[in-house]
C-alpha cells in the first residue's frame, strides 16, 4: 500500500539567502513535488491508481474511512488566519519611532516622575497603536465577513463492511481521505485531487489554477485502461480533477489520489501561511525612521556636552538634552502615519474597497507596475458569440439560425457556448422556432466525438392545413409521415470537418474538395490566431426520417460555417488602462490563458502586446534573466503560479513597487509576495486571505481611485515628515548656536516640550489635506536620502531667523542677562511656534501658498488655532507655570517683518530646491 507522507519545509527547501527566498524555494518545491506525484498517477492505468491508494472501484468500508481520517488528518489546506487581537495589538506599537517614544519617556519619568512630558509622549504613543490596531482588526473582521458560505459536504461511495453493497453517502468535505471513491454531478466542487474512474459529457471549470476562462473537457480511461498522455502540469491532465475546480456538466466517479495540504492546491496554500515578505512601505519606514534616529543620536549629545561645559550645570544639561530629543524627534509621526492611513481606508471604503492592511495604502501609491489576470478584469468573464461565419469567413445569419437550432432543441445541460447562442437570439425568435420545427431525436456531446446532434422535424405552416374535413386531414398526415428531417451537428472543427463531404457556398451544395477543405480550415484557424474559440456548424437532410438517430448518422454532412466565441473586454476596460498608464502604472498581463486568447484581449483593450512569452519559457531563465525579459514583456501566457510569483519577484528586484490582482487559487502566491496584493470579494478563499485588499467590484476604475488615495495618503505622510523634520533640525540648530553663545538656557525644557505639542496637535489635521494634482500624476515612494537632503537644506533657513530675534530680543528689548532671560525665552518661544506653524503652508505645496495653492479648511482651522495658541500663553494665567512673561507691544512689528522674511526666504529657496533636484514633496 503506497500512503501519502507529509513533507516538512526542511526536507523541500535548502536554506536560502533570506526567509523570503526560503519560503519561494519551498513553495516552488511542494508544487514541483505535487505535480510529478500527480502525473504519475494520471499516466497510470485506473487499476494502478486504485492500487497506490489501497482502494476498490466500490470504495472504502467506513472503518477504513475513519482509520484514513485519523492518519492523514482532516482534508483541509493550510490558511492564513488573523491573529488574536491582543496579538494585533501588540503588533500595532511595533515601530522603531514608538521604541525611542517609549525610552524619552522613560528617562524623563527617571528624572521627574512629574514631569508632564511623560504623560504627553504616552498619550501619543497610545492613540498612535490603538488607531493602527482598531482599523487593522475592524477591516480584517470585514474581510471575513466577504467569506461566501459554500456546499460542504459531497457525495462518496461507502461501504457498511467488507462484503457489503457499495452505497452513496454526503460525507462532508473535511472529511474525505485517500482511497475515497466520489461521485461528481453538475455544480459539485470537487473535494480533492481525483483520479477520474468514468465519466460522461464531464466539463470542468478549471478557471481558479490556471487562469483559462472556458471549462475543459475530461474524461477516464476506463475503456482501453492504458492512461493519458504524460503531462508535467496536472492542471493539464484530462483525467485529474483537481481540489479547487468544479464540474459545470457532466457526471462521473473518481478516486482521491490526495487531500488538504498533500493536494496540488494544498501544496501552494501550505507555503503561504505565516509572516508576509517585507514591503515597499516596510523598508521605507525603517529607513526614515533610523535616518531620524541617526540626527537625533548626532545633535543630542553636542548639545549636552556644550550645555554642560558652557553653564557648568550637568545635571540640567542632561535635562536640556532629554527635550532636545524630544523636540528634534517627530514624536507624532506614527500617530499622523496610522491616522492618515485609517483615513485613507475609510475613504477608499466609500469607494468599495475594503483595506486589510493599512500599510497597502501607501503600497498602492507607490505602485508603478500592476500585474493581473485578464478574466474578469480586462473581460467582462462571460462567453459571447462574437460572429457567424460562412466558408469563406464573412457574417451570415443562416450559421447563427442553424447554430441557435442546434442549441435552443438540445436537451442535456447547456454549456457556456449554447447560453451564448440563445442570447444572441431574441426572445420573439424563440416562439417562432418551436412553431417552425420540432425535435425529434438528438445524439448528445461525448468527449471522444467532441461534437453533437439534433434531428428536428418542420412543422407545416397553419395556412397549409387548411383543406375541410377527412381528406384534409388524412393529407395532412401523409405528408408529416414523408417530410423530411435535418440533422444539424456543432461541434470542434477538426471532428464535424472530418464527417463533411460537401459544403454551403453562397446558397449552393458544393463538394468539398481538398482544396476547399484546406480553405475553409485557415478561416477557422485565422480565428483561433485572434484569441477565439470556433466550433463549426453543418447540417444533413435525411429523405428517409425515422424516430431515432445514432452516432453513424453524422456522416455526409454539409458544411454550412462557423461560430466564434470569445471572453468580451470590458467596455470601459480601455479609458481604465489609459488613466494607469497617464498615472505611471505599468500595467503587465499575467494569466494562465492560452497566448492567442491573451495577445486578442490585449490587443482590444489598448495594451501594446509585444512578444508574448510563455511560463515555461522564464523556468530556464536564472534570476538576472528573467528581471531583463520582465522588464521588456507585456503579456506572460501559460503561466502556472510559481512562475507568476517568480515574476513578481523580478520586478521588485529591479526597483519596482509591484501590485497584484487576482481571484484564482494560481494567484494566491503572486498575491502572497507583491507590495500590495489585490482581490474581489468573488475570489477563492485563499486568494482574499492573500490580498491586502479587497475590490467589492471586479473593475480597474475602482482601482484608480485607490491608487490616487494612496498617492493623498502618503504626500500627506511625507509632508508631515519633512515639515516636521526640518522645523525640529532648524530648531536645534538654532538652540547649538544660542547654548554656545548666551549665558542662559534660551528656551525651558518645559517651552520645547509645550511648543512641541501645540505644533503637533496643529498637525492632527494633516490627514485632511488636500495634495496638488501635479503631485499625483506619478508614483511616490519613501526616500530617506531625500528627507535627509531636505532636512540640512531647508531647516537651517529657520535658524537664521532665530538668529536674528535673539539679536532682537539681545539688543532691542535688552534681554542679555539672567535676570531677563524669561522675556529672551518668551520671545523666541512665540517666534519659534508661529514661524512653525506658518511654515507648514510654505512646505505643503512646490507652489505659492494661499495664491496657487490653498490648505483644506481643517489645516487652515488648525493653523490659525496654533498661532492663537502661542500668542495667547505668555499672557495667560498658565504664563507663571510655564515660565513665560508678557511681551511688550514694540515686540510684535518686528515679530511680523520676521516672519515675512522667513516666508520670502523660503518660497526663494523652494523654487531654487525644485529647480535643483526636481523634486518638493
Amino acid at each position: 500500500m503506497t500512503m501519502l507522507t507529509p513533507r516538512t519545509p526542511a526536507k523541500l527547501a535548502p536554506p536560502g539567502r533570506s526567509r523570503r527566498e526560503r519560503k519561494a524555494a519551498e513553495l516552488e518545491s511542494r508544487t514541483r513535488l505535487a505535480g510529478e506525484r500527480l502525473a504519475g498517477i494520471s499516466a497510470a492505468p485506473g487499476v494502478r491508481a486504485l492500487q497506490s491508494v489501497d482502494a476498490s472501484p466500490d470504495g472504502l468500508t467506513r472503518a477504513e474511512a475513519a482509520l484514513r481520517l485519523e492518519r492523514h488528518g482532516p482534508n483541509v489546506v493550510a490558511q492564513e488566519r488573523a491573529p488574536r487581537w491582543y496579538v494585533q495589538l501588540a503588533k500595532a506599537f511595533r515601530n522603531p519611532f514608538i521604541a525611542v517614544l517609549v525610552l524619552l519617556a522613560a528617562v524623563m519619568y527617571w528624572q521627574d516622575p512629574a514631569d508632564p512630558g511623560v504623560v504627553i509622549l504616552s498619550v501619543m504613543v497610545g492613540i498612535s497603536g490603538l488607531l493602527r490596531f482598531w482599523q487593522e482588526y475592524r477591516s480584517g473582521r470585514a474581510a471575513d465577513a466577504l467569506a461566501q458560505l459554500v456546499t460542504t459536504t459531497c457525495a462518496v461511495q461507502r461501504r457498511a463492511g467488507s462484503g457489503s453493497v457499495p452505497t452513496t453517502l454526503e460525507v462532508p468535505m473535511d472529511q474525505v481521505v485517500p482511497g475515497d471513491v466520489v461521485r461528481l454531478a453538475a455544480g459539485d466542487l470537487i473535494p480533492a485531487d481525483l483520479r477520474l474512474l468514468t465519466a460522461k459529457d464531464l466539463m470542468i471549470s478549471q478557471a481558479a489554477l490556471s487562469g483559462e476562462s472556458l471549462p475543459v473537457a475530461k474524461a477516464d480511461t476506463r475503456v482501453q485502461d492504458h492512461g493519458q498522455q504524460v503531462t508535467t502540469d496536472p492542471v493539464e491532465a484530462d483525467n485529474l480533477a483537481l481540489m479547487g475546480t468544479s464540474v459545470t456538466s457532466g457526471t462521473a466517479a473518481g478516486v482521491v489520489v490526495a487531500t488538504g495540504s498533500d493536494t496540488w492546491f494544498g501544496s501552494m496554500a501550505g507555503s503561504l501561511a505565516g509572516e508576509r515578505p517585507q514591503t515597499n512601505f516596510d523598508t521605507g519606514v525603517r529607513r526614515v525612521s533610523f535616518l531620524l534616529i541617526r540626527f537625533m543620536l548626532v545633535m543630542v549629545p553636542v548639545v549636552f556636552m556644550i550645555n554642560g561645559l558652557t553653564k557648568g550645570d550637568w545635571d540640567e544639561a542632561f535635562l536640556f538634552g532629554v527635550a532636545v530629543a524630544v523636540g528634534l524627534t517627530p514624536e507624532m509621526l506614527p500617530m499622523v502615519v496610522s491616522a492618515n492611513l485609517a483615513r485613507g481606508a475609510v475613504a477608499m471604503a466609500r469607494r468599495k474597497v475594503v483595506v486589510k492592511r493599512l500599510n497597502a495604502i501607501q503600497n498602492l501609491g507607490a505602485m508603478d507596475v500592476l500585474c493581473t489576470d485578464k478574466t474578469g478584469t480586462l473581460t467582462e468573464d462571460r462567453i459571447v458569440l462574437d460572429r457567424y461565419l460562412d466558408v469563406h469567413g464573412n457574417e451570415d445569419g443562416e450559421v447563427l439560425e442553424y447554430g441557435y437550432l442546434n442549441a435552443h432543441f438540445q436537451t442535456g445541460l447547456r454549456n457556456l457556448m449554447d447560453r451564448a447562442v440563445i442570447d444572441r437570439v431574441g426572445e420573439a425568435e424563440e416562439v417562432v422556432v418551436d412553431t417552425r420545427f420540432s425535435m425529434v431525436d438528438e445524439i448528445p456531446f461525448d468527449f471522444a466525438r467532441r461534437r453533437m446532434s439534433v434531428v428536428l422535424a418542420r412543422n407545416p405552416l397553419a395556412g397549409d392545413a387548411g383543406h375541410a374535413g377527412h381528406a384534409g386531414h388524412a393529407e395532412h398526415a401523409e405528408h408529416a409521415e414523408h417530410a423530411e428531417h435535418v440533422m444539424i451537428t456543432k461541434g470542434a472543427v477538426e471532428e464535424v470537418l472530418a464527417l463533411c463531404t460537401h459544403m454551403t457556398d453562397r446558397g449552393e451544395r458544393v463538394e468539398l474538395t481538398e482544396q476547399l477543405r484546406w480553405h475553409v480550415t485557415r478561416i477557422a484557424e485565422d480565428n483561433n490566431r485572434r484569441g477565439l474559440r470556433v466550433l463549426a456548424v453543418a447540417t444533413r437532410t435525411i429523405t428517409d426520417p425515422r424516430e431515432s438517430y445514432g452516432v453513424t448518422d453524422e456522416d455526409g454532412l454539409t458544411l454550412v460555417g462557423f461560430l466564434a466565441f470569445l471572453d468580451p473586454p470590458k467596455a470601459d476596460a480601455a479609458r481604465a488602462l489609459e488613466a494607469l498608464a497617464v498615472k505611471g502604472i505599468a500595467v503587465k498581463v499575467v494569466t494562465g490563458d492560452n497566448e492567442l486568447v491573451a495577445a486578442r484581449v490585449c490587443a482590444d483593450v489598448g495594451i501594446d502586446v509585444g512578444t508574448v512569452v510563455l511560463g515555461p519559457a522564464t523556468d530556464a531563465l536564472d534570476d538576472a534573466e528573467l528581471r531583463a525579459l520582465a522588464a521588456r514583456t507585456t503579456v506572460f501566457a501559460k503561466v502556472n503560479p510559481v512562475q507568476k510569483a517568480r515574476i513578481v519577484r523580478a520586478l521588485q528586484a529591479d526597483g519596482h513597487t509591484v501590485g497584484f490582482l487576482g481571484d484564482g487559487i494560481n494567484d494566491a502566491a503572486a498575491l502572497h509576495d507583491a507590495d500590495v496584493g489585490i482581490s474581489v470579494d468573488t475570489a477563492v478563499d485563499i486568494a482574499k486571505e492573500s490580498a491586502d485588499i479587497i475590490l467589492l467590484e471586479k473593475d480597474l476604475t475602482v482601482l484608480e481611485q485607490g491608487v490616487l488615495q494612496g498617492r493623498t495618503t502618503f504626500g500627506n505622510t511625507i509632508k508631515y515628515i519633512k515639515m516636521t523634520a526640518s522645523s525640529n533640525f532648524g530648531n536645534v540648530f538654532s538652540v547649538l548656536v544660542a547654548s554656545a553663545f548666551i549665558p542662559f538656557q534660551p528656551m525651558l525644557a518645559i517651552m520645547l516640550l509645550v511648543q512641541n505639542l501645540v505644533y503637533d496637535i496643529a498637525q492632527l489635521a494633516t490627514p485632511w489635506d488636500r495634495m496638488d494634482e501635479e503631485y499625483l500624476r506619478r508614483p511616490r515612494n519613501w526616500d530617506a536620502r531625500g528627507i535627509g537632503r531636505f532636512m540640512v537644506t531647508i531647516g537651517p533657513i529657520s535658524s537664521i531667523f532665530d538668529i536674528a530675534m535673539f539679536l532682537i530680543m539681545w539688543h532691542v528689548f535688552a534681554a542679555d542677562s539672567a535676570a531677563d532671560q524669561s522675556l529672551f525665552q518668551s520671545g523666541w518661544f512665540v517666534e519659534g511656534l508661529l514661524s512653525q506653524t506658518l511654515i507648514v503652508h510654505m512646505i505643503r505645496t512646490r507652489k505659492i501658498p494661499f495664491v496657487q495653492s490653498r490648505a483644506s479648511w481643517p489645516v487652515m482651522v488648525m493653523t490659525v488655532l496654533a498661532v492663537l495658541t502661542g500668542l495667547w500663553l505668555p499672557f495667560s494665567p498658565l504664563a507663571s507655570s510655564l515660565g513665560f512673561v508678557a511681551l511688550p507691544a514694540g515686540y510684535f512689528p518686528w515679530l511680523i517683518g520676521v516672519l515675512l522674511a522667513y516666508c520670502t526666504l523660503t518660497q526663494l529657496v523652494k523654487t531654487w530646491y525644485v529647480r535643483r533636484f526636481g523634486t518638493w514633496l
